[in-house]
């Protein structure tokens, strides 16, 4: 039996909450972010992508590209609230919901709690019933399975509804740009592109053994997402890898002494989210981003899981090992993985975002 999945996907969703609670802000170009020098766009209203501005962004070229830009602070207490509100939607349907994030989670409502028996009929009642619980709009995507329900979800938005049929699945990925296939990012583009590689139909072109040999481990997953095969089910709760956190500067640091104070808060709150969740880590990893935007990671594992003095002790190793002398530095970031229990906590997307100050990304 075909499953029947569905992929929902707010849309423009911080910004949208910002243009929702400040109606003043309705039909504006508007970001949400924060406005120091170092700050990144964190979400894009509608108009103001018409200026070209995107998510991750640094705020400093949004502004310069639309100067009357509405910069709008991070509110998450208020957009995890109403991300509660949409997921609880979501589980008038189906317990099978695997969130990605706040405003992002894939269905499996092949066999559906309540509801019409067609997945496109729920998806359009999933889609109202946002709309009059939160006054924001999702875009929806119908397929059979998850890789072709994502790519549904952004056909047609904002406020849009796809469906892609098992017997319209081969000509639609033939004819599907490959930027659009989910996992391809700009390097892959770039490469697929040397490789004479458009479309959906010149990928498929290629033998299995072509493809784990120009993208290895990828490979597989290109050979079987442009042929429609997704054997992955939707997962309602999702295994925790790694605990983590990160910070972007205001200034570029320069030097072992400055970067060893700056890194200490950052480890401190890596190691209390592990504490908090119970974990023990036997991987410890140092992420550094310099002026240039270049980034190096150190990872070092041992068979014990560390102590906490072990693990700043090893941290400080794995910094001096960077040579980062004369170079400035932008980010510095700490994460935990390889944990030696069974992991027992499961991540809801990033329903526990905690940005260490408004110009940082952090991640769990």
């Amino acid at each position: 039996m075909l499953r029947k999945i569905i992929h929902i996907d707010m849309d423009s969703f911080y910004a949208s909450v910002e243009q929702r609670d400040f109606p003043q802000y309705r039909g504006k170009a508007l970001v949400v972010g924060g406005r120091s020098p170092r700050s990144v766009v964190a979400a894009a209203s509608y108009e103001a992508r018409e200026y070209g501005i995107h998510s991750a962004m640094p705020m400093s070229v949004a502004l310069r590209r639309c100067p009357h830009l509405i910069v709008q602070p991070h509110r998450f207490d208020v957009y995890t609230a109403v991300s509660k509100l949409i997921h609880s939607v979501f589980y008038e349907y189906t317990d099978l919901v695997e969130p990605l994030s706040l405003d992002e989670a894939y269905l499996d409502v092949t066999e559906a709690l309540t509801g019409p028996p067609s997945a496109s009929l729920i998806a359009k009642e999933i889609k109202r019933k946002i709309r009059e619980k939160t006054g924001l709009v999702a875009s929806a995507g119908v397929s059979y399975n998850k890789f072709l329900a994502k790519i549904a979800s952004d056909m047609d938005k904002p406020d849009g509804f796809f469906l892609i049929l098992p017997e319209e699945a081969p000509a639609f990925l033939e004819k599907l740009e490959i930027r659009r296939f989910h996992g391809v990012g700009k390097r892959t583009e770039e490469k697929m592109s040397e490789l004479g590689i458009f479309k959906g139909g010149d990928l498929k072109k290629l033998s299995l053994s072509d493809c784990i040999l120009h993208f290895g481990k990828a490979g597989r997953y290109f050979y079987d997402a442009v042929r429609g095969i997704d054997d992955r089910a939707v997962m309602p709760q999702r295994v925790r890898k790694s605990i983590g956190a990160e910070r972007t500067f205001e200034t570029d640091l320069q030097g072992y002494r400055e970067l060893a104070s700056a890194l200490l808060p950052i480890f401190d709150t890596t190691w209390e989210r592990a504490e908090k969740k119970e974990k023990k880590s036997r991987t410890l990893t140092l992420k550094c981003r310099f002026e240039d935007f270049s980034t190096l990671t150190r990872s070092r594992s041992k068979q014990h899981s560390y102590r906490r003095d072990e693990a700043w002790e090893t941290l400080l190793e794995l910094l001096e090992e960077l040579q980062i002398a004369g170079r400035g530095i932008r980010l510095l970031g700490v994460t935990l993985s390889n944990f030696e229990q069974e992991d027992r906590d499961f991540e809801q997307g990033q329903l526990e975002l905690d940005f260490l100050n408004p110009g940082s990304s952090n991640s769990e």
